[in-house]
């Protein structure tokens, strides 16, 4: 089915084709490396998840040393930044009486095995392959699904996102958060732009929250390294970045999508809401290669 926005693809085009057909995310595992380190390093902890070491197990041990490393640590203080953000978004829409919550590229997030909202659904989105491989670790360590959790496993090419969710119980009568964490600078611009008109169709009160990269040309000299470095990195693990905004054009691309508030924060915004006054020194380095972004229908 061509050029299918409501059914969120855009000749085949998935919203997840970042992911290797038949293989686990290698870029998921190194964020929930990082997300853990932050549980055992960083005191107080920005993002509070007591579930994230016991999922990598024992072999998280020997990541230690490196999640140590000076750039290791911004990245670790921004993996836990970033589902901070998110899940303070998400409370936001619990109040507002949202009960449906959608992880798109779930990968090793564990917002679901600690969920402290009784009437909120989870549904985690992922590729089956790399969900197989998460529910292989969930089992591994004792962590048994919670019931207010769903799985979808999708294969993009064979079935839409909005049907993978109906048939998973979602309502697209009701409104939903939707977080998106990690997924969009691996995307097409067709993709991104159906996601997002396919969420913008939900329910006043639906909100999404991810982040993005800035386009390389637009970064300083000094952040064109660390972007180039971070692109091999990721390129080398078969998950090349694809897709960069400006602010401005986020903001353009959101207001034609259908969304009316708007918020983006950067690494200045970020340091102020969750890094203030640390005796640790911990904070987001003035790289500032990208944003977070919410918007809400």
């Amino acid at each position: 089915m061509k050029n299918m926005v409501r059914g969120w693809r855009l000749d085949g085009c998935s919203t997840l084709e970042w992911m290797q057909t038949g293989k686990a995310s290698k870029t998921a595992l190194r964020v929930g490396i990082r997300r853990a380190a932050h549980q055992v390093i960083d005191n107080p902890r920005v993002l509070d998840d007591p579930v994230a070491v016991r999922l990598l197990g024992a072999g998280f041990a020997r990541d230690l040393e490196r999640a140590m490393h000076p750039v290791a640590r911004d990245f670790r203080a921004f993996m836990a930044a970033r589902s901070r953000y998110v899940e303070d978004q998400l409370a936001k829409a619990v109040a507002n009486g949202v009960n449906q919550y959608v992880i798109l590229g779930a990968g090793l997030d564990t917002f679901a095995y600690r969920n402290p909202f009784p009437t909120l659904r989870v549904f985690e989105v992922d590729f089956p392959a790399t969900q197989e491989w998460k529910r292989s670790m969930l089992q591994e360590a004792g962590i048994a699904p919670p019931a207010s959790l769903t799985f979808v496993p999708l294969d993009f090419e064979h079935t839409a996102l909005v049907d993978g969710l109906a048939e998973a119980g979602f309502s697209d009568r009701d409104a939903a958060f939707f977080g998106w964490l990690g997924v969009v600078p691996y995307l097409t611009l067709d993709a991104f732009r159906a996601t997002l008109q396919a969420v913008a169709l939900l329910p006043t009160g639906t909100g999404i929250s991810f982040d993005y990269a800035f386009a390389p040309e637009t970064l300083s000299a000094k952040r064109q390294q660390i972007f180039k470095a971070l692109s091999e990195r990721v390129a080398a693990a078969g998950e090349p970045f694809k897709l960069f905004f400006t602010p401005e054009q986020m903001e353009s691309e959101l207001r034609r999508a259908g969304f009316k508030n708007i918020e983006q924060w950067d690494s200045a915004h970020l340091n102020e809401l969750y890094f203030r006054d640390r005796s640790d020194g911990l904070r987001l380095s003035d790289a500032r290669l990208g944003m977070l972004v919410t918007a809400w229908v």
